[in-house]
């Protein structure tokens, strides 16, 4: 499995070199305007790359196995943050939205950390209770609990999206180690009525639906993001407007660096560099895919299958948001979108399943 390794690392490492490119050029002049420093995003960025490596590398050299001694101690501590982040004057607040902890200058996203925790959590139990997975009391309410719990705390920050992803993740990596599909079917009918009060209850996310339909409908209001998203990947055509040359960025397109990010590609590198960074993740996703498949040991297969889902799920979600296939989620583009929390715990899973990865080689 060197092969598939280095292939997913070398993978890893051109998409967060295509972000840091994309993130400059999608910031510098918004950056220039609030700082008078047109690197400033560039130079954090470059700063989560580096730590990020070097949680990545950490990851790589311990024997992963140790986890599982850690595994609910570590998904205790993930909950915590999302305590504190819902704390009166604690978390720092952007468009009416607690998900943040301000640490060192910079900010942290406490909904990013649980993510990886919940994988090893599973991964751990899923093990543990293997023979019971079939049980409704003994194998499926045990995780059910874990999951209400953690999505509970994050849609009071509010973060539907990620809320989501966490039910995906968990229903993905219970499938795969063989719950009845029928728990699961019945829990999403279950959480039908739920989310859908979740979701019309709610006047903002009530139009992202709306918007998605028809985002005419209020050009200028709800519409207008996902209408400059639009307007930027036509714009590109094939070939683009060239890098740094593009002008949705220029105060047309909010998030331009982090969540519609990839739109600022289509539009600067055309279709030819949306092409080739959907080509990038596809090949990513195959490749962690195989080796998942190969892994022999139960705990990192399921590691490698929750890494799988997490990076697969969220790529999707925020390319098909930012062509309009999707509502809007405010998920980011893993590895490529700005923000040290995402592309931090990013590399710490891929380094997890490389770590599988390298243990499985040293058995066989």
């Amino acid at each position: 499995m060197r092969r598939l390794r280095i292939s997913i690392f070398v993978t890893t490492f051109i998409l967060i070199c295509i972000g840091v490119v994309m993130i400059y050029s999608a910031s510098c002049v918004t950056a220039w305007q609030s700082s008078g420093e047109s690197t400033q995003l560039l130079r954090k960025q470059a700063l989560f790359v580096l730590f990020g490596s070097l949680a990545m590398f950490g990851v790589m050299a311990m024997d992963y196995r140790a986890l599982k001694k850690v595994a609910k101690p570590l998904f205790l501590l993930s909950l915590l943050p999302l305590v504190v982040v819902l704390l009166p004057g604690v978390a720092h607040e952007a468009g009416g939205a607690k998900r943040w902890l301000s640490l060192g200058g910079f900010n942290f996203q406490p909904s990013e950390f649980i993510k990886v925790a919940l994988v090893i959590y599973l991964a751990d139990f899923i093990t543990r209770r293997a023979p019971y997975l079939k049980d409704f009391w003994k194998g499926f309410v045990p995780p059910m609990t874990v999951l209400g719990a953690s999505v509970l705390l994050i849609l009071l920050q509010p973060d539907l999206g990620t809320a989501v992803s966490l039910v995906v993740l968990t229903f993905a990596m219970l499938f795969v180690a063989g719950c009845r599909m029928r728990h699961i079917l019945y829990s999403i009918l279950a959480a039908l009525p739920a989310l859908y009060f979740l979701i019309f209850s709610v006047p903002y996310r009530r139009a992202r639906i709306m918007i998605f339909l028809n985002p005419w409908l209020d050009p200028k209001g709800s519409g207008f993001q996902i209408i400059q998203s639009q307007i930027a990947l036509g714009t590109g055509g094939w070939w683009g407007v060239g890098l740094g040359q593009g002008r949705q960025k220029l105060f047309y397109l909010p998030a331009a660096h982090t969540d519609f990010i990839f739109s600022i590609i289509g539009e600067e590198l055309g279709l030819l560099g949306t092409g080739c960074v959907i080509l990038l993740f596809v090949y990513l996703i195959i490749s962690m895919a195989r080796v998942a498949w190969q892994v022999r040991d139960p705990f990192g297969k399921m590691i490698c299958v929750g890494v799988l889902v997490l990076i697969a799920f969220s790529s999707a979600i925020n390319i098909g948001v930012s062509m309009g296939a999707l509502p809007t989620k405010g998920l980011p583009l893993p590895f490529i979108s700005y923000g040290g929390s995402s592309l931090i715990f990013h590399m710490i899973a891929v380094g997890l399943l490389l770590n599988v990865s390298r243990a499985e080689e040293t058995v066989l």
